[in-house]
């Protein structure tokens, strides 16, 4: 294997709250929303990746609940990234949250509400389609490969 391939680990929240999905937009390309969370620090464990992420660019304790989905896909040449999805079960405390202190706003263009008939892409693109159909939150953990 070539020594400047990589591989990423990230984790993501699935807030929904009265049928709305928390999606955040990144500066570097506005013309999509992510889900928030990021990338797994050395030694660091999965779920506590994603409390540190959250709380970092939201502001808010996150209460993590189930994975939900794997996705696997190629960032690049040289970047394997692997996600891990899982629901955040406390999705009232993040309604209001435009006031609430937070140290990576700089990594945030935006944190949007987004309804399943909304027009600006989710990404990934089945972790979309599946909300889209009301079928986001199951009881097995779904495989992504893009």
């Amino acid at each position: 294997m070539n020594k400047d391939k990589k591989f990423v680990v990230r984790t993501r929240g699935i807030i929904i709250h009265e049928g709305k999905l928390l999606g955040v937009k990144h500066p570097h390309d506005t013309s999509f929303c992510a889900l928030p969370g990021g990338h797994l620090e050395w030694k660091e464990d999965i779920k506590e990746c994603l409390r540190r992420e959250i709380i970092e660019e939201l502001g808010v304790n996150p209460d993590i609940g189930r994975l939900l989905y794997v996705n696997n896909f190629m960032d690049g040449d040289i970047r394997q990234s692997i996600e891990f999805f899982f629901e955040i079960t406390n999705p009232q405390d993040y309604k209001n949250i435009e006031n609430v202190s937070r140290t990576h706003t700089d990594e945030i263009a935006e944190v949007c509400w987004i309804e399943p008939s909304g027009v600006i892409p989710l990404l990934p693109k089945r972790l979309w389609e599946d909300f889209k159909n009301g079928d986001i939150i199951s009881d097995q953990v779904r495989y992504i490969h893009d």
